[in-house]
């Protein structure tokens, strides 16, 4: 399997907290920015595409040959889906919601006291009359899918990455499988904490002084070898132009 996590566009609570290096004024649920969507669309067509000219040795663990996706996921956040609908439109693949890929902590809102509050989201109905191509599983109903749960802790989102990695491995592991999923920075870092640090390293630093750096619409690559599991690459965005690099 052939492991492609990709994560969003810029989206408003990035620009906000780029431009004021604050949170003050954040969108539970933000959609990305005008720069967002020309990132996406260059990222669909990067992944659509391949390079042209000599490809050179061993040119497919670098994709210079291509992607040739044959899976593509999405998290259930706007900005996660705008994403992956451009790259779904780019490579003609169906695009699957996965609820458990969303960001590191939910959906949430400050109230007047400061204090975090967990918010619906969008319902079935609601996704389904602006979304009609994403494909949502039976467990989306029309109460809201976050459904107003407190705010996730890192702990919690560390064991939904490990859970989400069993079911990516049952689904496509013992397979040639190209999967991709479109998720965000937090879900990113404990998956690839759960992973690759221990649990000794991750207890000694916190989670919050352990982090991997990756920008909007970047793609990093991780391929479940016979071996065990083999890092290509991360955080690649190359074929972003350097004014559209953000986060």
């Amino acid at each position: 399997m052939e492991f492609y996590i990709i994560r969003h566009a810029q989206s408003a609570n990035n620009e906000l907290y780029a431009r004021t290096g604050a949170t003050d004024g954040r969108h539970p649920d933000p959609a990305l920015t005008g720069i967002g969507h020309i990132q996406a669309n260059h990222l669909a067509r990067f992944l659509a595409g391949k390079e042209d000219g000599e490809l050179g040795y061993n040119a497919h663990l670098h994709n210079r040959d291509g992607f040739s996706l044959t899976h593509l996921y999405t998290s259930l956040m706007i900005r996660s889906i705008e994403t992956a609908t451009y790259i779904a439109g780019a490579t003609r693949l169906p695009l699957y919601a996965w609820p458990d890929i969303h960001e590191r902590g939910g959906l949430y809102t400050v109230d007047e006291h400061g204090q975090e509050v967990g918010v619906a989201g969008p319902n079935r109905q609601e996704l389904e009359s602006v979304y009609p191509h994403l494909i949502l599983p039976n467990s989306i109903d029309q109460q809201g899918w976050w459904r107003n749960r407190p705010r996730e802790t890192v702990e919690e989102a560390l064991i939904r990455a490990r859970l989400v990695w069993e079911q990516l491995t049952e689904r496509h592991g013992n397979s040639d499988d190209r999967v991709a999923i479109v998720t965000h920075g937090g879900f990113f870092q404990s998956l690839v904490s759960t992973l690759f640090t221990s649990a000794a390293l991750v207890e000694e630093l916190g989670m919050g002084e352990l982090w991997y750096g990756i920008s909007n619409a970047s793609v990093s690559r991780i391929d479940l070898i016979a071996e065990g599991i083999a890092i290509r690459y991360l955080n690649r965005i190359d074929f972003l132009p350097g004014n559209l690099i953000t986060g």
